[in-house]
């Protein structure tokens, strides 16, 4: 095993002895399944494309001009 040191506030040590007394755990203990926790949750977690995230998006601009974003023309003003 490795040893890791992490600091933690004051408030946070506090409430990590209150569970530890509470579940009969060395900090060590505890810390190991608290991270492996979050490893699990955040594997199931997967990374979405930006074309997930904006499809609903597709088609909102009903009467948009065919040649949107290649016209300059409506660029004009953008940004100022």
């Amino acid at each position: 095993m490795v040893t890791v040191t992490a600091k933690i506030p004051s408030r946070l040590q506090g409430e990590l002895q209150a569970a530890l007394k509470d579940r009969r755990l060395s900090k060590s203990e505890f810390i190991r399944v608290a991270i492996e926790r979050e490893i699990k949750r955040s594997r199931g977690r997967r990374r979405r494309r930006a074309i997930e995230l904006v499809r609903h998006l597709a088609g909102a601009l009903k009467d948009a001009p065919p040649d949107l974003a290649t016209n300059p023309k409506y660029m004009e003003g953008y940004g100022a």
